[in-house]
């Protein structure tokens, strides 16, 4: 028991390891290299026009996350691309303390390829980190810790002073490498597929790409929104500054702690209709504070919903094959194209000074486009990950809840004392996290007793096993 607790323990750890370090890497990236805020403000500075170091690190980035896949094959790879990156990074950034060079553009697009390989290479830590029912928790706090920590490098480059942003972010990045050092290496080849995958890995790739489908569909209108709607908003940068994320975050906390009993595919739906909302709010409202805060709260709390749901499908889809690299690559190269796609769309929009409707004609036909795609990419999801938050509705427990399901279990099959047990705390909706607390084991014992559960009762699934107990009806998920 004792054993377990402390292996429980390690892994607790290593996923808050893991969500740190990232976050601190995030968050430069997110200031510096991917459009950020510290970038616009340096070159503004020394009268630089930055759009070829933007569309290259664009590129770059894209071209990272897809090509980790193929030479970064170990969690000790991994790690070790991490402190060199982490390095690297420290060096490009200390460029731009010095008058404008050729470094500029050749650390921008270096240190984006290598930014994009990082995030993939990512992939090994949350595999191995974070439980498969922990990974949306784990993927929603570290987007909110480096988002916070992005505005917050925003407002230094902004509000006082854009080197002294840029140091503050060189001082997370050279944080992150000190976290980094910490990282367990692994001894693998690659991280195996679970015995559950078997079969699996082959058919996942007509699901990953139909899901890139639709992550590069719904960010084209990210891209619009960082070449059309803010530029609309520019002269009230006080706001901007600041505000900018605020909804983003609120709406990944509201999401990271709603009830398991509550449908996240009806909110889906929901954040289509707010994206659409906002473009239209964007082109009827004036270009004042109140303007900007409804535009912004619509469009940026969508996003929030949306990325933490392909985020963490991908972090599930994670289990399906031995290098979680190429999962993560592809997703979220698929992200970086749908910006870069929106993004030269909304740029060229604005070199022809064209009306705000049509961006806004062209938003809303992307709203429909998505509106379309998400019904069958839901209901091939769900035959794959089947109790995912977003893609399953709970099946419904009877008035007399768990105890008087265990009494329908006598009658079915014979279970251990333990299992029982296991089979309550399951029916009470708690993941393995808080079944392997509340029985003081490892979450690796509660994931053996889940097995042998699932093996007698003929299942693969929580909600089948309700539905099971519940005299064999058919487990709904929602298209």
């Amino acid at each position: 028991m004792a054993e377990g607790q402390g292996r429980a323990t390690m892994q607790i750890k290593n996923r808050r390891l893991s969500v740190l370090f990232f976050s601190l890497f995030s968050a430069w990236m997110l200031s510096f290299v991917f459009e950020g805020q510290i970038l616009f403000a340096l070159t503004g500075e020394n009268g630089v026009d930055p759009a070829v170091m933007v569309f290259g690190g664009i590129a770059a980035l894209m071209a990272g996350a897809l090509a980790c896949g193929f030479w970064i094959r170990t969690m000790r790879a991994a790690k070790r691309l991490f402190l060199f990156s982490f390095l690297f990074f420290i060096a490009v950034s200390a460029s731009f303390l010095f008058p404008p060079s050729v470094f500029w553009n050749i650390g921008i697009i270096a240190g984006s390829f290598l930014a994009g390989s990082c995030v993939a290479a990512w992939g090994f830590f949350l595999k191995s980190a974070a439980p498969k029912a922990e990974r949306i928790k784990t993927i929603a706090d570290m987007l909110i810790f480096s988002n916070v920590l992005m505005i917050v490098l925003n407002m230094i480059a902004l509000r006082v002073s854009p080197r002294l942003g840029l140091l503050v972010a060189m001082a997370l990045l050279l944080a992150a490498f000190v976290f980094a050092l910490r990282l367990p290496a692994g001894g693998e080849d690659v991280l195996p597929a679970p015995a559950g995958a078997k079969g699996k890995p082959a058919g996942i790739w007509g699901m990953l790409a139909f899901l890139c489908l639709f992550i590069v569909v719904i960010t084209i209108n990210s891209g619009l929104m960082y070449q059309v709607v803010n530029p609309g908003f520019a002269h009230i940068e006080w706001l901007a500054s600041w505000y900018w994320a605020i909804p983003y975050i609120a709406a990944l906390l509201v999401m990271r702690n709603l009830p398991r009993k509550i449908n996240r595919t009806y909110l889906l739906y929901v954040a289509i209709a707010m994206i659409g909302f906002s473009f239209i709010s964007f082109t009827v409202l004036p270009r004042t504070a109140g303007g900007y805060i409804a535009v912004d709260t619509l469009m940026m709390a969508a996003f929030g919903i949306y990325d933490l749901f392909w985020w963490s499908i991908l972090g599930e889809m994670l289990d399906f094959h031995k290098n979680p690299a190429k999962i993560m690559g592809i997703g979220l190269s698929a992200n970086v194209l749908g910006v870069l796609l929106g993004g030269l769309l909304g740029s060229a929009m604005v070199l022809d000074e064209t009306p705000a409707l049509q961006p806004t004609l062209l938003a809303l036909a992307v709203v429909c486009v998505t509106l379309a795609l998400l019904p069958p990419l839901s209901r091939r999801l769900s035959t794959l990950l089947k109790d995912h938050a977003y893609l399953a509705l709970p099946a419904q427990m009877p008035p007399e809840g768990g105890s008087g399901l265990i009494e329908r279990l006598e009658g079915l099959l014979d279970l251990s004392e333990r299992e029982r047990q296991v089979t309550a705390l399951l029916l009470e909706k708690k993941t393995y996290a808080e079944i392997a607390s509340a029985l003081f084991i490892s979450q690796n014992t509660v994931k053996y007793y889940v097995k042998n559960i699932y093996s007698k009762l003929n299942v693969s699934s929580r909600a089948e096993m309700i539905s099971r107990i519940l005299g064999n009806e058919t487990v709904s998920y929602i298209e």
